[in-house]
């Protein structure tokens, strides 16, 4: 797989990457990944971030099996000096016959391995809740304002 960090390819590795989902290919996807990689999603959702690239394409390729899970990619925009990009995407929960859209945050290593995902889902606001951020997220570390 021909890596590397321009937008192109930075590009190209996200859309692989969703390619390697919906394929339900945990190899394909981990070969993606940095192998520390890690996948943040919404408070309450699954257990927590998924960490390392084994088990991010394992837990996709589970999605695929159980539910007839499948992804399109709908934008990208890429940050080429950063190592960084946005995905917007629409995630098809075939058996569950609901359709999730949302956008991924995603960084990069100097490979262009994907080290990072935080994903953002469109949805109503929770009303029990006061904070609405990703579950495990480092914000107040980051610099992120947390008050």
């Amino acid at each position: 797989m021909g890596r590397g960090t321009t937008s192109a390819e930075l590009e190209a590795t996200v859309r692989g990457y969703m390619d390697a989902c919906t394929a339900g290919d945990a190899d394909a996807v981990a070969a993606h990944l940095a192998a520390g990689a890690r996948h943040f999603f919404p408070p309450d959702m699954y257990d927590g971030p998924w960490v390392g690239a084994r088990v991010i394409g394992q837990r996709w390729a589970t999605a695929v099996r159980e539910r007839g899970s499948s992804w399109t990619v709908d934008a990208i925009v890429v940050d080429e000096p950063r190592r960084q990009a946005v995905c917007e995407w629409t995630h098809h929960k075939g058996s569950l016959g609901v359709i999730l859209r949302g956008a991924e945050w995603y960084e990069f290593d100097d490979e262009g391995r994907i080290t990072e995902i935080r994903a953002y889902y469109a949805s109503p606001q929770a009303p029990d809740m006061t904070r609405l951020e990703l579950g495990g997220f480092e914000y107040a570390e980051r610099g992120y304002p947390h008050a």
